[in-house]
């Protein structure tokens, strides 16, 4: 089954080879919008990512537009395949507009890591430096191995090398000892490395291993950033950031992960319909814990008119913050609520009938709905939820711990 996928895959998208970049990039932008109305599942998640995203300081319609932009992108990234397979000379398709320091010290047979993220097309940041310099970076296997091969093809094309995650530091950092650079595209939102920061206003999870194997081999890091532009790619590097060895390694290695992931940030906002919306880089659960159809990063509770409901509920809902500590929490919560302290952050609405609730509030990945009325749940499912629970999910013993949690 696997082969037969790969073989229909390639049938599909030869064609697409012969194409110009250009005319492969207006046929993206309209596959774009009809992946955005067919895929609800990671339309949702790339409006709440954006909304939840504060540095961004976006209205609903500015969500909309950048959404749609990146699935355009994405788009045009799957369809740019097949004709980088064909591609002798990735030269007249990008330009790196900053490449001296980094190819001054692969040529003195230092090692040097890039650090990149999903923007625009990503794999031609790998094709374009090993064009011209030795190089190696880190690719997670896809689980259709006849297709993970044709894929291996493009990106080893030009001489690079593709190295495993599970073989990641060991290779990479015999890599960086014999002068070549390492690739490591590091915006995955990862909860299990135990390092997290700010990124776009929130906080988020990240693998430490740049600045891990910048500490560990003395090579700077390079962030590098990419934008498609007039049917073309420019690259741009930032000034190296180095390790400061004379650092205790556990209090060095978290500072430079934070100078990388603010300059990559800073490409980001600049032009943020260029990059992956649809990806979980906010995911703060980790694996364990909360049922797996549970762990979203954005909640919604709401909760109902009736008092007494109410007062029964509302334990239960303060026991929310143990359960999703990180987590975006929104409350919306009767008017004759509004005196009632709440010991955590969380953003509130108050309402005197349901109608008030019905706007447009693409933060929610999940909604909590006690009011008993379904309007409110159809509503946000089509803005963003992708899970909704009712009271009757909870019955007959309301215990969120028990429902939303593994044991």
């Amino acid at each position: 089954m696997s082969r037969l996928t790969y073989l229909l895959i390639r049938l599909f998208t030869y064609p697409f080879s012969f194409l110009s970049y250009p005319m492969l990039h207006r046929l993206g932008t309209w596959l774009g919008e009809f992946a955005f109305c067919c895929l609800p599942k990671f339309r949702k998640r790339a409006l709440s990512n954006l909304s939840l995203a504060p540095s961004l300081n976006l209205d609903p319609d500015q969500i909309e537009r950048i959404a749609k932009e990146s699935f355009h992108n994405l788009m045009i990234t799957f369809l740019e395949y097949p004709k980088l397979a064909r591609e002798k000379n990735i030269a007249r398709l990008a330009i790196c507009e900053t490449p001296e320091p980094a190819a001054t010290l692969v040529k003195q047979r230092r090692g040097v890591i890039f650090f990149c993220g999903h923007q625009a097309n990503w794999e031609i940041l790998f094709l374009e430096g090993t064009s011209r310099m030795p190089g190696v970076a880190i690719g997670r296997p896809l689980a259709n191995r006849h297709l993970y091969r044709w894929v291996l093809g493009i990106r080893e094309k030009f001489g690079g090398k593709i190295i495993e995650p599970k073989n990641a530091f060991k290779e990479g950092l015999r890599a960086l000892k014999r002068g070549a650079f390492l690739g490591i595209v590091g915006d995955q939102g990862m909860p299990d490395s135990g390092f997290a920061t700010e990124f776009l206003g929130r906080k988020a999870y990240t693998s430490t291993l740049p600045a891990l194997l910048a500490y560990r081999s003395g090579s700077p890091i390079f962030v590098a950033s990419i934008l498609r532009k007039g049917g073309r790619y420019s690259i741009h590097y930032s000034n190296p950031l180095y390790a400061d060895l004379s650092q205790e390694m556990s209090e060095e290695v978290p500072r430079l992960m934070r100078s990388v992931l603010t300059h990559f940030e800073k490409s980001v906002e600049k032009h943020p319909g260029q990059w992956l919306w649809q990806h979980n880089r906010w995911k703060l659960q980790r694996t364990g814990i909360v049922r797996r159809i549970y762990r979203h990063d954005a909640l919604c509770i709401a909760m109902p008119q009736d008092p007494l409901l109410f007062h029964q509920l509302w334990p239960q809902v303060l026991s929310l913050k143990e359960i999703f500590p990180d987590e975006h929490l929104t409350l919306l919560l009767p008017s004759h609520a509004s005196p009632r302290p709440i010991p955590f952050a969380a953003s509130c609405r108050y309402y005197n009938k349901l109608a008030d609730l019905l706007i447009k509030d693409y933060a929610p990945k999940m909604l909590l709905n006690f009011t008993g009325d379904p309007t409110l749940s159809k509503h946000y499912c089509k803005l963003s939820v992708l899970k909704t629970l009712t009271l009757d999910d909870f019955l007959p013993h309301i215990n969120f711990r028990k429902v939303l949690c593994k044991g």
